[in-house]
C-alpha cells in the first residue's frame, strides 16, 4: 500500500538532503529516498570538502553566495555542527579571465584584494601564481560529507522518513500528484509533489514526460597531494588559463585536492566496477603540481572521482513542472549553495515563490 506524504524527495545528495531538512523544519511530511547505501561515493556530493567562493564573473552567482552564507550559519545553529570553514580563497591567471571576477566582486560589495604574483607568492610560499591575483578573505571550504550526513540526520530527527538502498526510483505523475516507486524495496509513496534531485540519474527518474535541457555527464578525476611541511596556510584556489581551469583546496584527512575543472570524459552513471586509471591524466596533474606548488609533494596520495552533470550554459535547473520539482543538475559548482538551493526547492514544492 502506498504511503501518503506531503512531498517525496528523490535523491539524497546535498540538494535533496537540504530540501528534506527545510521541509521537515516546516512541519511537512516528507520522504527522502536514495537508491544507494548511506555514504555512497557514486554521485556528486561525496568527499571531504568543496570550495566556498564568491569569485564568479557573473554577479548573479556572487549574490547567491551572499544569500547562501547566512543559511549555512542557520544550518550550523540548528545542528550544532561546524560545516563551513573560512580559509580564504585565491583566483589567479590570465588577466582577461580574472578581470570580470574583480568587476563582479566590486559590484556586489564583496571584500577582495588584488595582488601581484610575487606578492601572493611571498604570502603563500607553497604556491606559485601568474597574471592577476585576487584574494577573497571570506572564501573557504564546505565540509561536504559531514554536511550531507548532518542534513540527513537532522531531517530524520525532525520527522522525515529517510530511506537508503531503495534502488532506482520512478516518478509517475497522477491526477492528484505523483506516485514514486522504489525498485529494490518495493516501497511506494503518493504525494501532491515530488522533488527530484537525482543528479546524473535525473533523466531515468523522470522519464520522457519531463522536458530537460541537454545534459553532459562526465566523470571528473581528483588527486590529493601532501604538503611538504605540516601546517601552513593553504587557501582554496582557482587558476584560469585560456582553455583550462585548475582548482583545489586543503581537505582534512585527504591532502591538498587539486584537479582540472571540466576535464573528465563522458561516462554512464550506471557503469559498475572501479574506474580505470588514466596514466596520461595522472602525469599531467603531477606536472601541474610540480610547476605551481613548491610546497606539495607531487606524488598523489588519494585519487577520487566525481560525477558532473552539466547543462549547456553551466547554470542550474531549479524549477517546477506541474507536480514535479527539478533540482538537478548543478554543473560542477553547486555545493556552496546547498542550503539556498534546498530552500528554493522546498519553496517550489510548497508552491511558494522562491
Amino acid at each position: 500500500m502506498a504511503q501518503q506524504v506531503d512531498v517525496v524527495v528523490v535523491g539524497a545528495g546535498a540538494m535533496g538532503s537540504a530540501t528534506a531538512w527545510w521541509l521537515a523544519r516546516r512541519g511537512r511530511a516528507v520522504a527522502l529516498v536514495e537508491q544507494f547505501e548511506l555514504g555512497h561515493t557514486r554521485g556528486s556530493s561525496h568527499g571531504a570538502t568543496r570550495i566556498f567562493r564568491y569569485a564568479y564573473p557573473d554577479p548573479r552567482y556572487v549574490r547567491m553566495v551572499q544569500q547562501a552564507l547566512p543559511l549555512w550559519r542557520d544550518l550550523e545553529d540548528d545542528t550544532g555542527a561546524v560545516l563551513l570553514e573560512r580559509t580564504g580563497g585565491l583566483d589567479h591567471g590570465t588577466p582577461g579571465l580574472v578581470a570580470p571576477i574583480v568587476d563582479a566582486l566590486r559590484l556586489c560589495g564583496v571584500e577582495h584584494h588584488v595582488l601581484t604574483p610575487q606578492g601572493a607568492a611571498d604570502r603563500w610560499p607553497g604556491m606559485r601564481f601568474e597574471g592577476t591575483v585576487v584574494q577573497c578573505p571570506g572564501a573557504g571550504r564546505c565540509l561536504a560529507d559531514l554536511t550531507v550526513r548532518t542534513l540527513q540526520r537532522r531531517a530524520g530527527e525532525l520527522g522525515a522518513s529517510v530511506r537508503f538502498s531503495a534502488g532506482p526510483a520512478t516518478v509517475q505523475p497522477a491526477s492528484d500528484g505523483v506516485t514514486v516507486q522504489a525498485s529494490a524495496t518495493g516501497d511506494e509513496w503518493r504525494a501532491p509533489v515530488a522533488v527530484v534531485t537525482a543528479g546524473a540519474w535525473l533523466p531515468s527518474v523522470v522519464g520522457n514526460g519531463v522536458l530537460l535541457p541537454p545534459l553532459r555527464i562526465t566523470r571528473e578525476r581528483l588527486q590529493h597531494f601532501t604538503p611538504r611541511k605540516p601546517g601552513g596556510d593553504w587557501p582554496s584556489f582557482l587558476h584560469y588559463r585560456t582553455g583550462t581551469t585548475h582548482y583545489g583546496l586543503l581537505s582534512p584527512g585527504e591532502g591538498m585536492k587539486v584537479a582540472q575543472h571540466m576535464a573528465g570524459q563522458e561516462d554512464d552513471p550506471e557503469a559498475a566496477g572501479p574506474v580505470t586509471p588514466d596514466p596520461a591524466a595522472l602525469a599531467a596533474m603531477r606536472r601541474y603540481v610540480e610547476d605551481w606548488f613548491p610546497g606539495l609533494d607531487p606524488s598523489p596520495v588519494h585519487p577520487a572521482t566525481c560525477l558532473y552533470t552539466t547543462t549547456p550554459t553551466h547554470d542550474f535547473v531549479v524549477e517546477r513542472r506541474g507536480s514535479i520539482v527539478l533540482g538537478s543538475p548543478c554543473s560542477g559548482h553547486g555545493f556552496k549553495f546547498t542550503p539556498l538551493i534546498g530552500r528554493r526547492l522546498a519553496d517550489l514544492a510548497m508552491e511558494r515563490e522562491p
